[in-house]
């Protein structure tokens, strides 16, 4: 009897899955948002008390939040390489961020442009690229029919004379035109994404609108600074609010249109919030922020929406990655079998419905040069070398506060031979961050592996503290 209602319960649960994806188009519209960035506390819907987000709100409302969301990266780069690709970004050696001039994410790898291309959607990407510069690896040649946006890792808000000319990576293009712009840069992304949205009438379109807000620099318009006079992280309540405005045009221009329950919307966040020290961002519960390998380095805001399909106002707690955004994009596209590199990366749609009652993932993994980490279930090993091991219980110590190797050895010991095993799967990096950066990250990893603050956090600091040392 017991086997028998369970499969009754499944059959009922493919049932509604069937009625539903039947009434949704079969091809919808995609879309990506991502953000850049953000704090895991810095929106209204992941509970933050002094920042209004009411349109991402809305969103989440209407959709699912993924709790247990992460990229595959705490640095901007190599997470956009693993988000675009579906794959760890380590099996083709794009580790740490790419450098400036001479390369970028592997020619060699299909990016869900390609994959949707395939199935005859029209493929744009507008906003921040920075996974490589040369003709190569720039976005029209990466499987996109359209890119407006700049292809390098952040720049002004505001027109800018010293970056916007031809030539230069930072400055504005169209395709591979450069072009000069008015305003404020998050909301002429946005106009540029419901253009596009309005110019592929029947054709089903996907956009991947990677804006750069909250990257520094911090820069606001004048009226949305003034809203927030006062507030102690000013200039972030002022950018998380254009951008906050911004999704809820789109919202609107896809309702006014009739398309928002034709539409697959995902949002989040590209890492975690860079931190107070840098563009005033929070990760609250979560220890860490970006560039290291607590949970504030890869943990994210994630929504993922469909009405009709993905259920709405849902929380859903199982362990999920930025990886999962192609083969489920793929999926609801109707690319019935890819033939190009496996992904590491699953369908979220049947996990969020209920359909599959497990968790996407039983395990996930990071690594940057010397630094790596692995989740298994409520499990976290992160490993730096110079400094050993260290095991979390999330489930218990979601604040990565309390060492438990010398607790459950065995438990160490077992993830630490699968962050090994997949280690061997992976590439050799094909370039590295530099020196410096690696001797920051190396000192914030071991404060924080000691619940210390770090003695510095970028660059300058270091040096500061050096010459400090020196003099006494």
């Amino acid at each position: 009897m017991k086997g028998a209602g369970v499969r009754l319960i499944w059959w009922m649960l493919l049932g509604w899955l069937g009625a539903a994806l039947a009434v949704a188009s079969s091809r919808p519209d995609i879309l990506v948002i991502l953000v850049d960035d953000a704090g895991y506390n810095d929106f209204g819907f992941m509970g933050s008390p002094d920042i209004a987000t009411p349109q991402l709100d809305r969103l989440a409302a209407m959709g699912t939040v993924l709790t247990d969301a992460h990229v595959t990266a705490a640095v901007c780069s190599p997470s956009r390489a693993g988000l675009l690709t579906g794959r760890y970004q380590q099996r083709f050696g794009h580790e740490s961020n790419v450098p400036s001039d001479d390369q970028g994410l592997d020619p060699a790898e299909d990016l869900i442009g390609d994959v949707l291309r395939t199935v005859g959607y029209r493929t744009i990407a507008i906003g921040k690229w920075h996974v490589g510069n040369r003709t190569m690896h720039h976005p029209n040649t990466r499987g996109f029919d359209e890119f407006w946006g700049f292809l390098e890792g952040a720049r002004s808000y505001f027109p800018d004379p010293s970056v916007d000319y031809p030539g230069n990576h930072r400055s504005i293009q169209h395709n591979r035109r450069q072009m000069d712009f008015e305003g404020y840069l998050t909301d002429v992304l946005t106009d540029r994404a419901l253009a596009y949205m309005d110019e592929s009438g029947e054709r089903p379109w996907f956009i991947y609108l990677s804006y750069n807000a909250v990257h520094t620099p911090m820069e606001a318009k004048a009226e949305d600074l003034e809203r927030f006079a006062g507030h102690p992280r000013q200039k972030l309540a002022a950018m998380t609010w254009s951008l906050d405005q911004n999704v809820g045009r789109i919202l609107d221009h896809l309702e006014a249109n009739d398309r928002l329950d034709q539409t697959l919307i995902f949002f989040l966040s590209d890492n975690g919030g860079a931190g107070m020290h840098n563009n005033q961002s929070r990760n609250d519960p979560l220890k860490g922020w970006k560039g290291n390998k607590f949970e504030g380095g890869h943990r994210v805001p994630f929504i993922v929406s469909w009405p009709g399909v993905v259920p709405a106002g849902q929380r859903y707690d199982g362990l999920s990655s930025a990886l999962d955004i192609v083969p489920t994009a793929a999926a609801v596209a109707g690319v019935d079998r890819w033939t190009g590199k496996p992904w590491d990366g699953v369908d979220l749609v049947p996990h969020l419905s209920g359909a599959m009652p497990a968790p996407p993932h039983a395990q996930l993994f990071w690594r940057r040069d010397a630094m790596a980490a692995m989740r298994s279930g409520d499990w976290k090993l992160i490993r730096v070398e110079g400094l050993g091991h260290r095991l979390y219980n999330l489930g218990k110590d979601l604040g990565e506060t309390s060492d438990l190797s010398a607790r459950f050895p065995e438990q160490r010991q077992l993830m630490a031979d699968a962050l090994v095993a997949w280690d061997n799967q992976m590439a050799m990096p094909w370039w590295y961050e530099g020196e410096d950066w690696n001797r920051v990250t190396y000192e914030v990893h071991r404060a924080l592996m000691e619940n210390e603050t770090p003695a510095y956090r970028n660059p300058s600091q270091m040096r500061r503290h050096e010459a400090k040392e020196a003099d006494e």
